[in-house]
C-alpha cells in the first residue's frame, strides 16, 4: 500500500508541475516576447476556464463508462504535450490561442481524473488523500523555482518543459494501478453530469448569494493569474516566478489553519476574510514597488493562502454541508462550472481589456503599463463583491461558529 501511495504522490507532483511550469509565466512570454495585447493574453489565460467547462463531459462521463482512468489520463496528456509544444513555436495570436485552447481541453479534465484515480485506490480517502495531494502543490512550487531561477519567464521554454513533463506523465500513467470504468446505465445527457437537484439549491437565497459572489470574485481573480508575473517582470523584480511560489507555500500553511479558524469564525466570516484578502492583495500591488515598498509585493503574494483557502476551500466545504448527500458531487461540479469555468472566462476577457486600457505601446510592438490603476480597479471590484456578500448573505447555520 505504501508503494501505491508513493506512485500516486508522484502522479500528483507531475500533474501540478506541468501546470505550474507554463501557466504562471505565459503572460510574460506573450507580452514581452510576442508583443500580444492584454486582451489576447487574457484570452489565452482563459483557455483553462474553457477547459474547466468541458471537464465534466470528459472526466465525468468517458471515464465512468468507456475507458480505464489511467488510459484516459495517458491519452489526454499525450495529446496535450503535442498541442503545447506546437503552441510554443507559434508567434501569432490565432494559432497560439487555438493550440493552447486544445491543450487546456486536454489538461483540465486530468485534474479530476487524477483525483478520481487516487480516491479509487485508497481505503480511507479522508485520511490518505491530503498527504498525497500536497505533492501536487510541491510540484507547482518546484516548477516555479526552476523557471524563475533559470530566467526563462519571457521565453517559450516553460511551455516546452510543460509539454515534456506532460509526455512523461502520459507514459507514467500507463504504469499506474488499473482503474476500470464504473459502468452506468443510460446514454449521455447534461442532466447526468449535473442533475437538476443541484441547481435547485439555488432556490435558497443564502446559497444563491454565495454562488453569485463566488462567480463574481472569479472576475478580479483572473487579474492575478493572468498578469501578476508580467507585472513583476515589467517593474524589474528578479526571479518573479520563484518569488510567486510563496503564494503556494502560504496556501499549504493556511490549509493547516482552516480547522482552527472554522471553530472561531464560522463559514460566513471565513468567506469574508477570503474576499477581503483579494482586495488587500491588489491594493498592495497597486502601491508596491521594487524599492522601499517591496514588502507590499511580498505581502500580496503571501496573501494567496488566505485568498484561495479561506474562500474557495471554505466554499467547497459550505457546498458539501448544504447539498443533500446524494448530490454533493453534482453540487461541487455545478460550483466549479460557474466559478472556474464561466467566472474565470469572463475575468480573462475583462482583465485583458483593462490592461490594454492602461498600456503604452512602443514602435517595436512592446508595451508598458500603468499598473496602479489596473490593480486599483481589481481591488475595487473585489471590495464591491465583498460588500455585496457582507450585506446580502444571511445563513443562520453558517453564521454559527462550530463547537
Amino acid at each position: 500500500m505504501k508503494l501505491v501511495k508513493a506512485r500516486l504522490a508522484a502522479m500528483m507532483f507531475l500533474e501540478y508541475f506541468i501546470w505550474g511550469a507554463w501557466y504562471v509565466t505565459v503572460g510574460t512570454w506573450l507580452g514581452q516576447t510576442q508583443h500580444f495585447t492584454g486582451e489576447q493574453i487574457g484570452l489565452v489565460a482563459g483557455t483553462t476556464a474553457v477547459g474547466a467547462i468541458v471537464s465534466p463531459f470528459l472526466a465525468g462521463w468517458l471515464a465512468d463508462r468507456f475507458f480505464a482512468t489511467q488510459h484516459l489520463l495517458a491519452a489526454l496528456h499525450a495529446m496535450g504535450a503535442v498541442f503545447l509544444y506546437l503552441a510554443s513555436s507559434r508567434i501569432s495570436f490565432t494559432p497560439v490561442y487555438w493550440l493552447v485552447l486544445a491543450y487546456a481541453c486536454c489538461y483540465m479534465p486530468t485534474l479530476a481524473l487524477t483525483n478520481a484515480l487516487a480516491f479509487r485506490q485508497m481505503r480511507d480517502p479522508k485520511l490518505e488523500f491530503g498527504p498525497i495531494r500536497v505533492l501536487g502543490t510541491a510540484g507547482w512550487i518546484v516548477a516555479g523555482l526552476i523557471v524563475g531561477g533559470l530566467k526563462l519567464e519571457a521565453a517559450a521554454v516553460p511551455l516546452r518543459l510543460a509539454a515534456a513533463s506532460s509526455l512523461a506523465l502520459a507514459i507514467y500513467a500507463l504504469t499506474l494501478p488499473h482503474t476500470p470504468p464504473i459502468k452506468q446505465a443510460g446514454g449521455f445527457s447534461i442532466s447526468r453530469l449535473i442533475p437538476a437537484e443541484a441547481f435547485r439549491l439555488l432556490r435558497e437565497p443564502s446559497f444563491a448569494i454565495f454562488v453569485l459572489a463566488s462567480f463574481l470574485i472569479c472576475v478580479p481573480l483572473q487579474f492575478y493569474y493572468a498578469f501578476t508575473n508580467l507585472f513583476l517582470n515589467e517593474i524589474g523584480i528578479h526571479n518573479a516566478a520563484g518569488k510567486m511560489t510563496g503564494g503556494q507555500m502560504s496556501e499549504l500553511f493556511c490549509m493547516l489553519l482552516i480547522p482552527w479558524f472554522f471553530r472561531r469564525l464560522g463559514v460566513k466570516y471565513m468567506l469574508i476574510a477570503g474576499m477581503s484578502a483579494w482586495a488587500l492583495r491588489y491594493a498592495f500591488f497597486a502601491f508596491g514597488n521594487g524599492g522601499g515598498a517591496l514588502w507590499m509585493l511580498y505581502g500580496g503574494i503571501l496573501l494567496h493562502g488566505i485568498c484561495y483557502d479561506f474562500f474557495f476551500v471554505t466554499g467547497q466545504i459550505y457546498v458539501d454541508r448544504k447539498a443533500p448527500a446524494a448530490y454533493r458531487a453534482a453540487a461541487q461540479g455545478m460550483l466549479t462550472l460557474i466559478t472556474y469555468g464561466v467566472g474565470m472566462l469572463l475575468g480573462s476577457w475583462l482583465s485583458g481589456r483593462v490592461v490594454d486600457r492602461y498600456a503604452t505601446v512602443a514602435r517595436d510592438g512592446s508595451a508598458t503599463h500603468a499598473w496602479r490603476p489596473i490593480w486599483l480597479i481589481s481591488a475595487g471590484l473585489s471590495a464591491a463583491i465583498l460588500l455585496l456578500f457582507l450585506f446580502a448573505f444571511r445563513d443562520r447555520e453558517s453564521d454559527q461558529r462550530a463547537a
